[in-house]
């Protein structure tokens, strides 16, 4: 080959193309701070309510044989539509039986994996 050079190199050593990098040689330099991104100025996100100030939740009657069924979940809150999803345990309380559903809707990015207890009027076998 030309000048000497291998293939796959760049003619740089590591310890010069590591420099240009930008990224700290030495341990000491890794405790320096990251430079600040819009991301990072903003304003912290609120925090999450104390569970001592919600109110207790109603009595409730679990049954639950171990085994996940397959079912459509309808219309769950922020996804319209139906959507394939495994009924994992039941619950009974004052408004009715509700199912613990682990379901995927599509999202910007791809399938999301949501969890929700859902009424049993918005599970069909399949």
């Amino acid at each position: 080959m030309a000048g000497g050079m291998q293939r796959g190199r760049s003619g740089r050593s590591l310890g010069e193309r590591a420099a240009r990098s930008g990224v700290p040689a030495a341990e000491e330099d890794w405790d320096a701070p990251f430079p600040q991104t819009a991301a990072a100025a903003a304003p912290p996100a609120p925090s999450p309510p104390d569970v001592r100030d919600l109110p207790a939740p109603p009595p409730v009657t679990r049954r639950a044989d171990g085994r996940g069924r397959h079912c459509w979940v309808h219309d769950p809150p922020g996804a319209p539509g139906v959507w394939p999803g495994l009924l994992v345990e039941w619950r009974q309380t004052d408004d009715g039986w509700h199912g613990r559903v682990a379901f995927t809707v599509a999202g910007p990015a791809g399938s999301v994996l949501m969890e929700a207890w859902l009424p049993a009027a918005a599970l069909e076998q399949r």
